[in-house]
């Protein structure tokens, strides 16, 4: 998939190049989110390495997709261009069952916006993209957790309610 044209930001896919401002972006997604669980008191900036390492494998990754809309230099007058967004998915490959036909499922891990490059289309352009790559791949559904500022965008996607219930452990 090249850069998409027409509405909204040019998103392209990531390449190495793109590996700190996507760690950038990812931590600023979970100092936004709040509370003990996604930003613990206890946790130091070790898991941004781990992070690195991962996106790195992933970029080239069949089952993951991440996206990015380019930033325009104006961040905080800083005249280096950077990431205005970034959007994260994968798919996994579950058993097939009635609800699920051939048991693909679709997760988008997380989509985030520089807070000086919001309000201008970026996450709306990054999630249509990456429903089309979803589609592409006969994605039977698609998962995402959604922030109270984010949940208005995916709603007007076709984001709905989920029907499963939620639960989760840590060992």
């Amino acid at each position: 998939m090249g850069q998409r044209k027409g509405n909204g930001p040019a998103v392209r896919q990531a390449v190495e190049y793109d590996l700190v401002e996507l760690v950038r972006l990812r931590a600023l997604l979970f100092e936004n989110l709040g509370g003990h669980f996604f930003s613990p008191a206890s946790a130091d900036d070790d898991w941004l390495d781990a992070l690195a390492v991962v996106l790195k494998e992933q970029l080239t990754a069949d089952a993951v997709r991440i996206l990015v809309v380019d930033g325009d230099g104006d961040r905080d007058g800083d005249s280096d261009r950077g990431l205005a967004a970034c959007g994260i998915a994968t798919i996994e490959q579950r058993l097939p069952g009635p609800h699920l036909r051939n048991g693909r499922i679709g997760h988008v891990i997380g989509v985030v916006t520089d807070p000086s490059y919001r309000r201008r289309g970026h996450s709306r352009s990054i999630m249509r993209s990456l429903l089309d790559w979803f589609e592409e791949r006969e994605v039977a559904r698609v998962d995402l957790y959604a922030s109270a500022e984010g949940e208005p965008l995916y709603r007007e996607l076709g984001f709905t309610d989920h029907p499963d219930p939620a639960l989760y452990w840590r060992p």
